[in-house]
């Protein structure tokens, strides 16, 4: 796990420096660069050092010094490419799975990508062809940022690296604050909130040569299955395989030489990881090594029993006998450092949940290097509990009025509970545009286009590909590597993505239940009381009682001269509202709204203000 940066088009030493030290967090254990002045290309990396600690110092290159790589990320299935490759004649002087990917790429070209297993962003100078081909994983838990004017193409694992370049103006970009703000959407888009800067998008690669940047996308999202099958008679064989390629892919995510820890939020995701590692732990000498003689996991939890899931984490506690780790998030502390975070994220988020998170690979740094955790489980299962609504008129589209007599039946507690957040959506729909500018929002449109009429199949594919998948893995990338953290993801193991997209839906939800398949998988795994829990939380704060908690301090910003200025907001209508909150006479879950039009404010003044 690393930082990496470069450009194209020009020299400059200093500048590389600069980009590399902005992004020291990403890798403190060391840096290198490499030049070519003659075709005016520059590559630099610095190192969180996790495999092949003593001769993975990057960049690295192949035989004959043609080829150049740095790179960001873990390939889980070097070793068996790495043999694969030395069969076929490559040479190697280390022991790294970025060296395995410069070979790899020397033999397939850009082909070899669709044999990685793992998360990556990286950038090879091929010299012979002077060409710089960068490529981010199949479902971007990795990033790759770039600048192209048409002259100078500038990357970085991060925003604020490419900002280094003074020739980088920092303009926002109104479309995707206009997205951000009416429909609490982000990182959707290859383009950034700042204008000029892109993203290379999940599963493509970028090639930067004589005739230009060429984008290409070399992998694609399997198509979602769509059918409704009830039979219980494939039942057990699907979760079988689930649970075969669940425990591999963790098994692979164990590979490192140094420490290990895990992430528990109490749901059954991050519980099924704690408990398959357990297993693994006492049948495999060389996962003791790096997990120690206890497992050692880390969560967020609160004196609110709304949002407090220690209940459920001492379950698993007690079930396996794993070491836990607790820290307790408070909104005095998030206020403090709620600028710090917004300069590590780069752009704008969503919700104060993302200080949970923070806050977990914090304590985790003081005892490990690496994290797992259930990232990706919810959007490929339907977990939640929204999802449950969306079935249940699937069903109704459909006829299909047997099974959705049942449903509703067997779902009747999840749908009271939703009730109120479908009445609520129109009064919301009202507020944004109360708070949000009218000149605005006639003037600007943005990248969104909402879903009518869609089944939960194309939900749940929009979820995954679009919507929550990759606001939730920069999140992760930006609050583990700000502590030098590297997060593995199993559930997003290409395998498993691909396995339960085949899957019909009524292996996702049935019979009131999310999660359905993975439930059964698990049977004898995970606890009864994990298992067959049906509230789900997720990885929530206290977020309302905390804007009730900062509101003199929130009210100050919504009030302030700068904020009033914005040409996003209607600061009188903002103040009367957002005091209407704070005397309960707004649902909580308005929170989500004023924390985006503090968070876009806040986000001004740290990065383009300056």
């Amino acid at each position: 796990m690393c930082g990496i940066a470069g450009f194209v088009g020009f020299n400059n030493n200093l500048l590389l420096k600069k980009m590399l030290n902005s992004i020291k967090h990403r890798g403190p254990d060391g840096w290198g660069v490499y030049a070519d002045p003659k075709n005016k290309v520059s590559i630099g990396n610095r190192r969180l050092a996790i495999i092949d600690i003593k001769t993975g110092q990057q960049p690295i290159h192949n035989e004959n010094k043609t080829m150049w790589i740095v790179f960001n990320g873990e390939i889980y299935n070097y070793q068996e490419l790495t043999e694969k490759l030395k069969k076929m004649g490559h040479k190697f002087y280390t022991k790294s799975d970025t060296e395995m990917i410069i070979h790899a790429y020397e033999e397939w070209g850009e082909k070899c990508l669709n044999r990685f297993n793992g998360m990556w962003g990286l950038a090879i100078f091929d010299s012979k062809k002077r060409e710089l081909f960068l490529s981010r994983d199949r479902f971007g838990v990795k990033n790759i940022y770039y600048y192209w004017d048409g002259d100078s193409f500038l990357f970085a694992s991060e925003i604020k690296a490419l900002l280094q370049h003074g020739l980088i103006t920092r303009i926002p970009n109104n479309k995707i604050i206009y997205d951000y703000l009416v429909h609490g959407i982000v990182d959707h888009t290859e383009e950034t909130f700042f204008k000029g800067i892109k993203r290379i998008m999940p599963g493509h690669c970028l090639i930067v040569g004589r005739n230009g940047v060429k984008l290409k996308k070399y992998w694609d999202m399997p198509k979602l299955n769509k059918k409704m099958t009830f039979s219980s008679k494939n039942d057990e064989k699907c979760a079988k395989k689930l649970y075969e390629l669940l425990e591999d892919a963790v098994r692979m995510r164990l590979i490192s030489e140094v420490p290990v820890g895990t992430c528990l939020s109490g749901g059954i995701d991050s519980s099924s990881i704690v408990s398959i590692i357990n297993r693994l732990l006492f049948s495999n000498a060389g996962i003791r090594n790096v997990i120690g003689e206890r497992q050692k996991t880390f969560s967020a939890v609160y004196d609110n029993e709304e949002v407090d899931e220690r209940e459920y984490i001492d379950e698993i506690v007690k079930n396996t006998g794993v070491e836990k780790n607790y820290v307790f998030p408070s909104a005095e502390r998030l206020w403090k450092e709620i600028k710090k975070i917004v300069y590590y994220q780069d752009e704008p988020f969503c919700s104060t949940s993302i200080y949970a998170q923070w806050n977990v690979m914090r304590v985790a740094s003081k005892k490990v290097k690496v994290l797992l955790d259930g990232q990706g489980a919810d959007e490929l299962l339907a977990g939640y509990l929204p999802y449950c609504g969306i079935f249940l008129f699937d069903l109704m589209k459909r006829k299909n009025f047997l099974s959705l007599t049942k449903e509703v039946a067997l779902s009747f507690d999840t749908i009271m509970f939703l009730l109120p957040q479908y009445l609520g959506k129109n009064e919301k729909t009202v507020i944004l545009k109360e708070v949000i500018d009218q000149t605005f929002l006639s003037k600007y449109r943005g990248i969104v286009m909402e879903l009518k009429n869609k089944s939960m199949a194309d939900i749940l594919y929009d979820d995954f590909v679009r919507r929550s998948i990759p606001q939730l893995l920069r999140y992760e990338d930006r609050n583990s590597m700000a502590f030098s953290i590297e997060a593995r993801v199993p559930f997003l193991d290409y395998r498993i993505v691909k396995y339960l997209f085949s899957l019909p839906v009524t292996q996702k939800v049935r019979d009131g239940w999310t999660k359905f398949v993975l439930r059964n998988a698990l049977k004898g795994v995970v606890p009864g009381k994990i298992r067959k829990r049906r509230t789900k939380i997720g990885f929530e704060t206290p977020e309302y009682a905390w804007l009730i908690q900062l509101r003199h301090e929130i009210r100050k910003v919504f009030s302030s001269k700068k904020f009033g200025r914005r040409k996003y907001f209607n600061q009188k209508n903002v103040l009367r509202e957002f005091d209407e909150f704070c005397k309960g006479n707004l649902d909580q879950s308005f929170s989500r709204i004023f924390w985006r039009l503090l968070n876009l404010e806040i986000w001004f003044e740290v990065f383009i203000d300056r």
